[in-house]
């Protein structure tokens, strides 16, 4: 079996580290780069670096801010945030970032993954898909969670990765900041359907959480935010209680 992946989140708005419930009250949780530090010495296994802000406001993401978290750690790190071209990969690249997250410019165009794909690689392009079950079928919603589409969450999953993303970033909105767990049902179902690996994102709580959804979601990564920003959760201590638990880690 892979070894599993802690993923610690900064979701970005003004410079700025923020977390929310459901994807609103945001508050501060702290300076980027600081956060970026103590998880790569904490042994994170990864970064993802979300510019929460950048595809409603129309705007690029902080490219300054991304080189400095690229400098200040030596662990991988995703970018995303405002990204809809291959122009604006290239930059994120260039300032440091391993690999971009795409949502809401890939569900009005899906062509963009193809197109990232073949130039930068199946390996670092992520498709993230926030969720939202209505009427007992989950849906695929934008900006945010602030757009509802008409698309399914297995169907696009599906369509993203026969279109080059690498790895999928699913967030069930419904879980998102409740600390009740993750949408372990959803995320087994997804891991089942596509052939790479699935990053679950939205309800992380307790170490069991993490342990639940490793064990039944069948998710390869599992990425939160306020519980490793509010040091509710220790990074090292996570690592320890999965390894009793048989979960193989890095």
């Amino acid at each position: 079996m892979l070894t599993k992946r802690i993923i610690p989140c900064l979701d970005i708005k003004d410079g700025r580290t923020v977390k929310g419930v459901n994807f609103v009250s945001l508050r501060d949780a702290g300076d980027p780069v600081e956060l970026a530090q103590r998880y790569a010495q904490e042994g994170a296994d990864e970064l993802v670096f979300l510019d929460i802000s950048a595809s409603e406001e129309k705007r690029k993401t902080l490219a300054k801010l991304v080189r400095d978290v690229a400098q200040a750690i030596d662990i991988p790190f995703t970018v995303g945030g405002g990204i809809s071209s291959v122009e604006d990969v290239g930059i994120l690249l260039d300032n440091g970032a391993d690999k971009v997250s795409i949502n809401s410019s890939a569900v009005r165009r899906p062509e963009l993954i193809s197109e990232l794909a073949q130039r930068f690689g199946t390996q670092c392009i992520v498709v993230a898909i926030d969720a939202k079950k209505i009427k007992n079928e989950w849906m695929v919603h934008l900006v945010g969670g602030k757009v509802p589409t008409e698309r399914r969450l297995f169907e696009w999953a599906t369509e993203a990765v026969d279109r080059g993303a690498g790895e999928l970033l699913f967030t069930s909105m419904d879980h998102d900041g409740t600390k009740q767990g993750f949408a372990n049902v959803a995320l087994k179902e997804l891991s089942e359907t596509v052939s790479v690996p699935v990053i679950a994102s939205g309800g992380a709580g307790e170490m069991i959480h993490f342990l639940d959804t490793f064990a039944h979601g069948n998710a390869d990564a599992a990425l939160a935010a306020s519980v490793f920003h509010f040091k509710e959760i220790g990074i090292p201590e996570l690592k320890t209680f999965l390894g009793q638990h048989k979960i193989p880690v890095r």
